[in-house]
Parts: structure tokens; C-alpha cells; sequence
């Protein structure tokens, strides 16, 4: 790990991405999103399985969003409440994450994720629905896109890459990462209680700017499935969508983080979307400054205009 560390200190953005993944494994998050936002009464979702349930709020075009890594679905609900005045929500929690049961073991995490996502869309009548999703969400969205083009009308990843971890470097691999992602997962099944509360409040000071919005990424993280968090990790780093990129017919736009205090500065973070969405010429990328990771939490009023412009499109 220490090696790994010293091999990627000459960049920010590698910089950055190492010691969140180190934090992750010793009980921080990586990919990790969530503000803090009322959580008010719970309603009862609309659709149930073993991988995914979906809250639905209002009426109106259909839009999906999915929260990240640990994440509860109420990284949304702001947004989603907005937006229930003109379009009917759906508002998803994954399976094993922020205190949601997890049945599967160290089974996979994103496919079954998806196939439940494409099950929900057919079967409550929801029509090509815009999918927005946050990081790991991010993810998920574009892969439901890639596989099933038929089923969504356009995708919105926020601070999200096709392949994560190519903030270590353009000549990473999947493979190339792959060891360290099972150590890395091992760490956080390993990790006692203690440790792994301290490790999250620590990855969390780096993803958000606001000390209400890292405390609650820390409960989320604590009340979620230890191997759900190791499967969703192991695979997440280890997960190369790009070179699908550049057979995709569903629009997509690429929101993403620069922060010139504590955050990815601007100048990297320009150079990292461009190259890795590089086999996607039609990406609209926008960049939101003034954020770190949680870029709904960190500046709320923006990331509602590029929804807004996103829907209107």
C-alpha cells in the first residue's frame, strides 16, 4: 500500500484517489455520497426486491435518480421534492447500503443492480425514464444505458467516471487494479468498528464540504453492509465501461467537482473528464465548481440548473 502511495504522489487527482482508497480500507469511503437533507416520515416504496426498492413522488415525465457508494437514497431528496411539481421521481435505494438488507453474500453487486433497475422499468410502467445517478450511481447509469438503450432517454452522471479507477493513471486496467481492490475490500470486512467509523469521518472530510453532510456520509457508511460495501468496492474499481462509450445512442452529460480548497483543482479536473469520456465525443461535460464529491450538497442551486437544462434538452 505504501508503495502504491509513492507511485501516485505526482499527481492531485492520483493523489486524491489513493488516499481515499487507503481511508476506504481501513473503513473510509471511496465514492461515497450523500448531503444532509430532513429524512421527514418514511414512505413506503412502490417496489420491493432483493437488490434495489424505488420511492415515486410526483407526476409527470419519469425521472430515475440513484445515490452512490453507501449512500441512502435521501442524497436526492431535495432535488427529487423540486422536481415532483413537474415529473414523477423515482427515487432508488440499493440493496445493503445505509442500513438496507443485504441477502447475497459476497455475490455480485452492479449487474444484479442493474438487471433490477431494467426489471423495475419495465414492470411499473415507467417510460424512458432520464437516469440520473451520483458516482457509483453514475456508474450503474451508464451501464444501464449501454445495455439497454431501448429503456432509458438519456443519462446524467454526476462526478462519476466509466473506469474510477483511472484517476491512478491513464495506463491503468482493470486487472492492474485488481489486487488492490481485494485488499482493499479484505481491509474494510477486516476492519473493527471503531476503525472503521474513524476511517469514514476521515474520507468523509475530503468529500464534502460541509460538517453536517460528512457526519451523516459516516452513519450511512456505519449502518450499511460490511460485504456489500467490500463486493460494490471490489467491483467498482475494477469496472472499465469506456470502451462501450463509444457505441452508446443515449445522450449523456458528465457533471463534475473542482474544488481550489481541498478538492480536485480545475485544470485536472478538466484534463480527467475529457480524456477518460474521450470515446464519447457527444458528452456534454459541465464542470461545478466550488464542490468536492458531493456536488448536491456542496452547491445545491447549481446542480439544480444542469438538472433542469439536462430535462430540458
Amino acid at each position: 500500500m505504501i508503495h502504491f502511495a509513492r507511485r501516485a504522489a505526482g499527481s492531485t487527482l492520483r493523489a486524491l484517489f489513493v488516499a481515499s482508497v487507503l481511508t476506504l480500507a481501513a473503513g473510509g469511503s471511496v465514492m461515497v455520497a450523500g448531503p444532509v437533507l430532513a429524512q421527514g416520515e418514511p414512505t413506503a416504496p412502490t417496489f420491493l426486491s432483493d437488490r434495489l426498492s424505488v420511492e415515486v413522488l410526483g407526476q409527470g415525465p419519469d425521472v430515475i435518480f440513484i445515490p452512490g457508494f453507501a449512500s441512502s437514497r435521501e442524497v436526492w431528496r431535495a432535488q427529487a421534492e423540486r422536481l415532483a411539481a413537474t415529473h414523477r421521481v423515482h427515487l432508488v435505494q440499493l440493496a445493503g447500503f445505509a442500513a438496507q438488507p443485504w441477502r447475497h453474500g459476497d455475490g455480485p453487486f452492479l449487474q444484479p443492480a442493474i438487471d433490477g433497475l431494467a426489471a423495475y422499468v419495465h414492470q411499473s410502467g415507467v417510460e424512458r425514464p432520464a437516469v440520473i445517478g451520483h458516482s457509483m450511481g453514475g456508474l450503474i447509469a451508464l451501464m444501464l444505458a449501454q445495455q439497454h438503450p431501448d429503456l432509458v432517454e438519456r443519462v446524467m452522471s454526476v462526478d462519476s467516471l466509466p473506469f474510477f479507477s483511472a484517476l491512478y493513471g491513464p495506463t491503468t486496467t482493470a486487472e492492474t487494479m485488481r489486487p488492490l481492490a481485494d485488499q482493499a475490500a479484505t481491509m474494510m470486512l477486516n476492519a473493527d468498528l471503531d476503525s472503521f467509523r474513524a476511517g469514514q469521518a476521515m474520507g468523509a472530510a475530503g468529500m464534502a464540504r460541509d460538517p453536517a453532510t460528512q457526519a451523516v456520509m459516516v452513519e450511512w457508511a456505519v449502518a450499511s453492509d460490511r460485504q456489500a460495501l467490500a463486493s460494490a468496492m471490489r467491483e467498482v474499481m475494477t469496472t472499465d465501461v469506456r470502451p462501450q462509450l463509444a457505441t452508446m445512442t443515449v445522450p449523456v452529460w458528465a457533471v463534475y467537482a473542482s474544488d481550489a480548497d481541498g478538492g480536485a483543482p480545475a485544470a485536472l479536473a478538466d484534463a480527467m473528464w475529457v480524456r477518460e469520456y474521450a470515446g464519447l465525443p457527444s458528452a456534454h461535460l459541465v464542470r461545478v465548481d466550488g464542490s468536492r464529491h458531493f456536488v448536491m450538497a456542496d452547491q445545491p442551486d447549481r446542480m439544480a440548473e444542469q438538472i433542469d437544462a439536462f430535462l430540458a434538452e
